[in-house]
């Protein structure tokens, strides 16, 4: 893996050249072992969470990595084109427009003693800025190179806190274009649906139940793209044990091999049936 600064990964992006890299101030991650019409994100991956912030956090740090998604980075990190967020979301969300991306209250309780210097909250911005930019960059020219793209938006959640049967799998396809990409959407159901896992829960997915997939990461990228496709798509902590942290590998590791899989080959049936439209 490489440091690189936002202005050569964009070049690196722009030439078409393969790469891993971290960017400079480690904020995110970006891989790209073949330029391919898929992409996969893990927007809420991260828990880092600036040292000069801690002092002024109500929140201890674990409340926050209980509303992060753990692991779903190392999730998709079998895919050939990947982006994975390495900051909290408790710092800035990137799931958020630039002007909500920094919280002022989280899950009910204020976050801040006192309030966020101008300093650190465009220090915070200024990290969302360029994931951004990279996410542009990236679509622009994956859209150029094959017509059309999909995007896999994985996140996590915690199934423990609701007080009905909640699926293991939830797509949210509120702000996508469901007559157009219908089939595409069943697809992607039908496969999360009847996968097997080392769980004792029966695995199923349903659409927009426990999420909608409304946010500022699909929107942004459907907003900015002439044929691409936004699947927002939320596994429950089935991987972990939410409330105390504690990772169940061997889960995170049968995800991962079925998302290699399973998402190149879904990607592939989308390519086929929407690159000439």
């Amino acid at each position: 893996m490489l440091k690189l600064s936002l202005l050569e990964i964009i070049q690196r992006i722009e030439r078409e050249e393969t790469f891993h890299a971290v960017l400079e101030d480690y904020s995110f991650s970006i891989k790209i072992d073949d330029y391919v019409p898929y992409v996969c994100a893990a927007v809420h991956n991260g828990h880092h969470f600036s040292k000069d912030l801690w002092k002024n956090c109500w929140h201890t740090e674990h409340e926050r990595l209980y509303e992060e998604d753990p692991h779903t980075g190392k999730m998709i990190s079998g895919l050939h084109i990947t982006l994975i967020a390495h900051d909290s979301r408790f710092e800035y969300d990137l799931n958020r427009a630039p002007e909500t991306a920094i919280y002022e209250t989280a899950w009910g309780k204020t976050l801040w003693k006192k309030p966020l210097s101008k300093k650190k909250k465009d220090r915070a911005l200024q990290k969302h800025e360029n994931f951004y930019q990279v996410v542009l960059t990236l679509l622009v020219k994956l859209e150029e190179m094959f017509g059309s793209t999909i995007f896999y938006d994985m996140h996590s959640y915690n199934w423990k806190r609701w007080d009905r049967e909640v699926p293991v799998f939830n797509i949210g396809t509120s702000q996508v274009d469901q007559d157009k990409y219908r089939t595409i959407i069943t697809q992607w159901q039908h496969i999360l649906d009847s996968i097997s896992l080392p769980i004792d829960q029966k695995v199923t997915c349903t659409i927009n139940d426990v999420f909608q997939g409304n946010g500022y990461f699909l929107k942004y990228i459907t907003s900015n793209s002439l044929n691409t496709l936004v699947l927002a798509t939320e596994i429950s902590k089935i991987y972990c044990d939410e409330t105390t942290g504690r990772i169940f590998p061997e889960v995170v590791q049968s995800v991962q091999d079925l998302f290699k899989y399973y998402i190149k080959a879904h990607a592939h049936r989308f390519y086929d049936r929407h690159h000439l439209e």
